[in-house]
């Protein structure tokens, strides 16, 4: 195991290969169905967004047996993989050159999002400074021109 470590570190710090996260941890999410709001397949006017129940005779709100579960601090994230993605990496949104400077020495631990508002230009010059730093950008490929457009 020692030397399978030692070559997956040393082609993180190399140029052209991707940034491979510190530590990556096993995300179990406790429930992945969304929680649905009570009679929202029945009514048109009742969106399936997610509204506690008030009613003072609701059987929904007095969680009788056979109805469908309410949120509620049991089905939270573990801590330590709570806000993770999927590639191992803490999500970090950059709107500019200087924004990328932050990550410099947290590469393993965060990869960068470039803001949806940032123009085409910044972007390049965002993806660029972050392939010299070595951090991962995780949508570096959006609102890229192709060459035939220009």
């Amino acid at each position: 195991p020692g030397a399978r470590g030692l070559s997956s570190s040393l082609e993180a710090h190399g140029n052209g290969t991707m940034v491979t996260p510190l530590v990556k941890h096993k995300i179990v999410k406790k429930r992945t169905a969304k929680f649905k709001r009570f009679q929202s397949d029945r009514k048109v006017t009742v969106k399936e967004s997610w509204r506690k129940p008030r009613g003072i005779d609701g059987r929904f709100r007095r969680k009788f047996k056979g109805l469908p579960p309410h949120p509620n601090v049991g089905y939270g994230s573990n801590k330590k993989t709570k806000h993770l993605l999927p590639n191992g990496f803490y999500k970090f949104v950059v709107h500019n050159v200087a924004d990328l400077d932050l990550l410099m020495m947290h590469n393993r631990k965060y990869c960068a999002e470039v803001a949806h508002n940032v123009s085409t230009l910044n972007r390049k010059a965002i993806v660029e400074r972050a392939q010299q730093l070595n951090v991962n950008v995780i949508n570096k490929s959006a609102k890229l021109r192709s060459e035939e457009d220009e």
